[in-house]
């Protein structure tokens, strides 16, 4: 597995992501293929919503706004690498767009047949570029000088309007480790309300190390699994693990108009943040907690004791998670401070009892008494000792 290379340190595309060499023969069978939609039930789904007034901020390395599959559906994005390659460029925009085209893909032709259809094909791509891709001729330089550039992005993000921020990039390098500015920029995108999901890693045959972002606290972290809904072998397993989505011979569409099939936790990472973009449509004030915990308990397939590292709670499945919000209250983004009742936990200490007066005067009279005996002590030790007798000397 090719590791691609991210600003900081060593964070990669999801690894993320791998591509067969050669395309598929014809664009008219590339919806045979999409069999990541056929497991999530994704026509079912679209019986409720297509993903319609969502945002899905997709940091990446950039999107291809003028392909067919996309047209209409990318917003104004940003770009906080400022270098490297640029529109036209081989080494640009190719894994983002391939998630993009997982999220929100409308296909094209006739009656939209052809192309890449993806989980919310009505919803809205923001794209933030935060990383190059992995033959940029400037993803040295990039690195050292646009550090922060994933902080940077999640905060751009939560600021203009992302309802859902997808992350298919990590870190699961040998010197990989909790980053303050990371954790803080999730932290804040979940404030304002923002869904926050990530891969969980392609580590699976090579340690399975922890991957930031995914550990953070909050994130969806999400798995991969085959067409049998087995773990895929490079899929890494951990304790951070949510659910699982297809990220096995997934067909991605690419900036130069050919249609590749890949693997990786990215494009599961894609396919969960479409699932979120359809909750997030038919119910908005649902905070990413109450999205999170949604997703957990409606995954199907669930391992051996509901849960387990290689595929967490199981594989997502949008149709029942959009049946079991009809009936959730939606509730705050975070916790309303409520005034303590009592100002102790439990009934408190025990009251003391009023002393009385004379007891009120006598601590006074006790520290004088005091006072006073250290006045005699300090007198008997200034006088002179009285010499030692000796009997044998009379």
């Amino acid at each position: 597995m090719t590791r691609r290379a991210l600003l900081p340190a060593a964070l990669a595309l999801g690894a993320l992501f791998v591509v067969t060499a050669a395309p598929p023969a014809a664009a008219d069978a590339i919806r045979d293929r999409q069999w990541g939609l056929t497991a999530l039930r994704a026509e079912e789904a679209w019986g409720t919503t297509k993903g319609d007034g969502v945002t899905v901020a997709v940091l990446d390395t950039g999107v291809d706004p003028t392909h067919p599959d996309l047209v209409g559906q990318v917003l104004e994005g940003a770009d906080l690498v400022g270098m490297g390659a640029g529109r036209g460029d081989r080494a640009w925009a190719r894994h983002g767009t391939a998630m993009a085209g997982i999220i929100a893909g409308h296909g094209h032709g006739s009656l939209g047949l052809g192309g890449v259809l993806g989980i919310a094909p009505q919803a809205k791509i923001l794209p933030v570029r935060v990383i190059l891709e992995e033959k940029d001729p400037s993803r040295d330089r990039a690195r050292e000088n646009k550090g922060g550039a994933l902080a940077e992005g999640i905060r751009w993000a939560a600021d203009h309007g992302a309802d859902v921020i997808n992350l298919s990039l990590g870190d699961d390098s040998s010197s990989a480790h909790h980053e303050a500015a990371e954790d803080e920029a999730v932290q804040y995108a979940l404030g304002k309300g923002a869904v926050v999901v990530a891969s969980a890693g392609n580590g699976g045959k090579d340690g399975d190390r922890i991957s930031y972002p995914a550990a953070y606290p909050g994130v969806i972290a999400v798995t991969a699994v085959d067409r049998k809904n087995k773990k895929a072998s490079f899929s890494t397993r951990n304790w951070y693990a949510t659910v699982s989505a297809p990220g096995v011979d997934v067909v991605i569409a690419d900036p130069d108009r050919s249609y590749y099939e890949g693997w990786g936790t990215s494009a599961a990472s894609a396919f969960v943040s479409g699932a979120v973009a359809l909750l997030k449509a038919a119910h908005p004030d649902l905070s990413p907690a109450q999205i999170k915990n949604l997703l957990e308990d409606t995954a199907s397939g669930s391992p051996p004791g509901g849960r387990d590292d290689s595929r967490g709670f199981g594989l997502v499945d949008p149709v029942a998670a959009l049946q079991a919000a009809d009936g959730m209250a939606p509730e705050p983004v975070l916790p309303a401070p409520v005034a303590a009742a009592s100002p102790y936990f439990g009934a408190g200490p025990d009251p003391v009892p009023d002393p009385g007066p004379l007891a009120r005067f006598g601590a006074p009279a006790g520290v004088a008494g005091g006072l006073a005996l250290l006045v005699v002590a300090g007198v008997l030790a200034r006088r002179p000792r009285a010499g030692r007798w000796d009997p044998d000397a009379g």
